[in-house]
This record gives structure tokens, C-alpha cells and sequence, in this order.
């Protein structure tokens, strides 16, 4: 991977745009799609070069020129968009990168009850949103071996970061304090996640599923109850993860409890989180 990447990203939002502007600020170039006008008018205000994915001769275009490819849209029903849209590419037989990165989510290992949970372990989605990652994650090692691509899979966890964590919600009144006993998981700050997948730019393993995690897996009400006490705010009223008031979203994500492991990006792609815990990264958060 060069020190100055060109990099095609399908899928301009949270992670995407961050991925692009560090291509950006280490002298590369960066395309991003985006099927929503304000969305790439938005992209395009701070250098990203954005497409409509549905546009082909722009995502061929884009694609011959890319040097790196980040995919970040999450799967459908009927698999990856985006796997299907670059395949559909005039270019596709010839121009792909030596890079493709394919980000997954850590719902593929399903409930755990609290274990440690490692790359190789056997999968076992227990929601239609992490089955559909198995399924977008099998697809794209599946292209990668049939047109020798050196696809990587990176599984993250719950993401936080600017704009876009408990501290946030605590302050727009928004936040509620979910409690399942024996409920953990880990986190990963924004930051950590573009860290891992520039350093798996630079050390590329064809194949090669990596967790993307922080040190320190924690329950979800203790994380709240600190933030509030940090900012000085009221910790929110306690509820019960199976109450009628949670939405059947957040309850699938309560299914889950687990511990995964983060010791393989640190030995193969030479990572470390700038956050390792959630309490340095939202202290960081704070400072903002």
C-alpha cells in the first residue's frame, strides 16, 4: 500500500468519512459514495470526491483509479451492495485494488454469555442484521479467492466517537440507562477503527478477519452512569432491557453479551487503540 492511497469508499457515512479525510490528510485521494444529494454535497465540501453508487461509469471510474477499496454499507437481503455494484462495473474483471476491506460487525459471533470471543471462532448470528453480515462476509472472501483480491474482514463492535456517543445523548436529553445483569461488550472509538484499517493497508493479509475492539468489554449501564456523573448531569432512570419502552432494535442488541479479543490486530497489523478503555476515550470525548 502506498504512503499516499487512493481510496474508493462505498458507503460515506460515520466510518467511511472518516476513512476519507485520513486518506486525505496522509496526501491521498478519496471517493466516497453516497445515494443521498446532501449527503455527498456535504462529502464534496470537505474534499471527498462523491459519487451516486447507482451511477456506473463514475463507481468504474473511481474503482480504476482507487488503490485501496473500504466497504461500509451495511448488508441487505439480498447480500452486499456494494459487491454487487462493483461487480457490475465495466472495470470490474481487471481494476481492483490490492487492498479491499470489507467492515463487519461483531454480531456474527451471536451471544456468548460474557465469554471471550476470538476471530476463528465458529459464527452464530442471533439477529437478521448479523446473519446478513455472515452472508456479506462469506461473499466477499468467496470473490476475493475466485479473482485473487486480498479481501480483509474487520468486525467492530459498538462505535462511538465525535457527535456520536453517550456523553451526546446525556446532553440532548436522549440517553437511557438499559440494564441487563451479566450484559458486556466492548466498544471502539472512531479514531481506533481508522488506526486498524490503515494498518492492515500497510500489512495486508488475503483472507483475514480481524476484530476491530477495545480493551475493556463493560456493561452498557455502567458506561452511562459514569458519563453523567463526569458531565454532572442526573444518571437517567434505570430500565430493564425486556421493558415494553425499549424498542425491539436496542432489545436484539441486548441479546448478546460477550468479550471479544483484539490480540490478533495488535500481533499481525502492529494496532494498538489510542482508546484501549471506554473511560479514555470519552474523557477524550469531553475535552472536545
Amino acid at each position: 500500500m502506498t504512503a499516499t492511497p487512493s481510496l474508493l469508499v462505498f458507503g460515506g457515512g460515520y466510518v467511511g468519512r472518516a476513512a476519507a479525510l485520513e486518506a486525505l490528510a496522509r496526501g491521498g485521494r478519496a471517493v466516497a459514495t453516497s445515494r443521498d444529494p446532501e449527503r455527498r454535497a456535504a462529502l464534496s465540501a470537505e474534499g471527498i470526491e462523491a459519487i451516486d453508487p447507482t451511477d456506473l461509469a463514475a463507481l468504474d471510474l473511481a474503482l480504476s483509479q482507487a488503490t485501496a477499496v473500504l466497504v461500509t454499507s451495511a448488508p441487505d437481503a439480498k447480500g452486499c451492495p456494494a459487491l454487487r455494484a462493483l461487480s457490475a462495473t465495466p472495470s470490474a474483471g481487471s481494476a481492483w485494488p490490492d487492498w479491499v476491506g470489507y467492515v463487519s460487525s461483531t454480531a456474527v459471533y451471536g451471544d456468548r454469555a460474557g465469554g471471550w470471543v476470538f476471530e476463528d471462532d465458529a459464527l452464530n448470528a442471533a439477529t437478521i442484521e448479523g446473519a446478513r453480515r455472515v452472508r456479506a462476509e462469506a461473499d466477499w472472501l468467496d470473490a476475493g479467492r475466485g479473482m485473487g483480491l486480498t479481501v480483509q474482514i474487520f468486525r467492530l463492535p459498538g462505535i462511538y466517537g465525535p457527535g456520536r456517543s453517550v456523553i451526546d445523548r446525556l446532553k440532548d436529553g436522549t440517553a437511557r440507562r438499559v440494564k441487563k445483569p451479566g450484559q458486556v461488550f466492548n466498544r471502539i472509538h472512531l479514531d481506533d477503527i481508522v488506526s486498524g484499517l490503515f494498518a492492515s493497508m500497510e500489512r495486508p493479509h488475503p483472507g483475514r478477519a480481524y476484530n476491530l475492539v477495545d480493551d475493556e468489554p463493560a456493561p452498557a449501564d455502567r458506561v452511562m452512569e459514569w458519563a453523567a456523573d463526569r458531565l454532572g448531569l442526573p444518571r437517567p432512570p434505570e430500565v430493564a432491557w425486556d421493558d415494553a419502552s425499549v424498542s425491539d432494535v436496542s432489545r436484539r442488541f441486548y441479546l448478546d453479551s460477550k468479550r471479544i479479543s483484539n490480540a490478533r490486530a495488535k500481533a499481525e497489523l502492529g494496532w494498538r487503540p489510542r482508546y484501549p478503555t471506554w473511560q479514555e476515550g470519552l474523557s477524550a470525548l469531553l475535552l472536545d
